[in-house]
């Protein structure tokens, strides 16, 4: 599915797949929250309202790198315009009036369109529209012809199911994750196994 994608779905979905993200996570990622240095994304304010961090692949170094060259040009159009803000949380706002044109504050993955904040009335810059993502991810399944459905969950999934194929520790998992108790990371050790609970039919055997 991956390879049947392009641009900045492709890019999405990498780091679903690559860090373990929820979708809104990945989309809400700012310029701050990614590390090349570390390897490292740190995702603020994530289910349950807890920061955490997780790994950034090495192969999703050079292309992010490029992609944010791409986006950088754009913020540096837009504060030239006027414009170059972004949405941030009340409490930062209040506390950094000038946050919302710095670099830092910016969204990895900034809409192409410039849109009204109903809450501020300002216009800014948002994130790319979740449904963006999941109309790629569609047309994706299409392309490739997959008989299963799948979402943009299913690469957080993978990304559990993959890592406790290759040895991963159950609790690193559910750190990477954001889960609250280890007994919902534990639903992936289901593949581990195969049908029949692992056990091998006699009939393969003869």
């Amino acid at each position: 599915m991956i390879t049947a994608m392009t641009g900045v779905p492709q890019l999405v979905v990498k780091l679903l797949y690559g860090s373990g993200l929820r979708l809104l996570e990945a989309l809400r990622l700012r310029i701050q929250d990614v590390d090349f240095g570390m390897r490292q994304v740190t995702v603020r304010d994530g289910k349950g309202a807890k920061d955490r961090f997780t790994v950034l692949a090495e192969g999703l170094i050079a292309p992010l790198k490029e992609h944010l060259e791409r986006v950088k040009l754009r913020h540096q159009q837009d504060l030239a315009q006027g414009g170059g803000g972004v949405y941030l949380p009340w409490a930062i706002e209040r506390k950094y009036p000038r946050a919302a044109k710095e670099w830092s504050w910016q969204y990895v993955f900034p809409a192409r369109d410039l849109s009204r904040d109903p809450r501020s009335g300002r216009i800014q810059r948002h994130h790319v529209d979740e449904t963006t993502i999941q109309k790629a991810i569609k047309a994706a399944v299409g392309r490739v012809g997959l008989t299963k459905r799948a979402s943009s969950h299913t690469f957080r999934h993978s990304f559990a199911t993959h890592a406790l194929q290759r040895g991963a520790d159950i609790r690193t998992i559910q750190e990477l994750l954001g889960h609250n108790d280890v007994s919902t990371t534990m639903i992936y050790t289901h593949v581990l196994r195969t049908g029949g609970s692992g056990m091998k039919s006699p009939l393969d055997c003869l």
